[in-house]
């Protein structure tokens, strides 16, 4: 538990100060979670006997990068449609030698890692992109501390057994509240949208962010691993530290852009 804690106190830091710096400094930080989160899905992949296509994946996830970076969003949706016609492409003219569940998990490899992550680099660079990237932390990191706390004190039902037999209704409840919580505070910060807009804001992250959570955690569990790695002491992996923000970042982001929250 202090060298969880130990982590999560130089960690956290780290991980505002450079969204805080924004530009390079923030395209250094998605680059190297969303490229160690893709190794690590990827050797779990592995472990599961899925052959990983690091020649095909690699390539790939560093041009969806570098497209992001210098600015040609336009060019995101080609790139999927590409990346889907190699992926099928592969399937059809190799198999029986490589079978769908190959092909589809070495799809979603950079989609479920490179590409969702990626939107905390495209959070930051809309306006007010500092306030929005805080708040999505901000309430990721309130839906764990609420889950963990709550479900700690009070937890007795289990969510979801098969896969994490240590979460509880009433952690995932408490993680909610949290979220729902820590959204209202921060709204007075961000402005705009009304008090039920952030409340709902506040759920949908909070869900969002424990949906992450349990499929990162079902991952392992096809796999038969503890932890997705060992680089970040007392947390495991990128991918334990970082998949509660996989699927919430990106509806924050699009919630602001499509004016949804403003």
């Amino acid at each position: 538990m202090l060298i969880r804690t130990i982590s999560a106190l130089i960690g956290a830091p780290l991980v505002l100060g450079l969204v805080y710096l924004g530009g390079a400094f923030t395209a250094f930080l998605v680059s190297v979670i969303s490229i160690v989160a893709l190794n690590e899905y990827l050797q779990i992949g592995a472990k599961m006997g899925i052959a990983p296509w690091n020649r095909l994946v690699y390539p790939v996830a560093i041009v969806w990068l570098l497209t992001i970076f210098l600015g040609y969003t336009e060019w995101l949706f080609p790139i999927w449609i590409f990346w889907l016609l190699i992926t099928m492409g592969a399937l059809a003219l190799n198999y029986p030698k490589i079978q769908f569940p190959e092909a589809l998990y070495n799809f979603l490899s950079v989609v479920y890692t490179v590409a969702l992550l990626s939107h905390l680099y495209l959070l930051r660079t809309i306006p007010q992109g500092l306030e929005w990237t805080f708040f999505t932390l901000f309430l990721v990191w309130s839906t764990d501390t609420g889950a963990y706390l709550i479900g700690r004190a009070f937890g007795k039902r289990h969510l979801a057994p098969a896969v994490s037999p240590k979460k509880t209704v009433e952690g995932a409840i408490g993680g909610l509240l949290f979220a729902s919580v820590v959204s209202l505070i921060l709204a007075k910060w961000i402005g705009g949208s009304s008090w039920v807009v952030f409340l709902l804001l506040g759920t949908i992250v909070g869900v969002s962010a424990q949906i992450g959570d349990l499929f990162e955690s079902a991952l392992k569990r096809s796999a038969q691993v503890k932890d997705s790695g060992h680089l970040i002491p007392g947390h495991g992996g990128f991918l334990d530290r970082f998949d509660s923000l996989i699927f919430a970042i990106p509806l924050v982001y699009y919630g602001v852009v499509l004016g949804i929250v403003r």
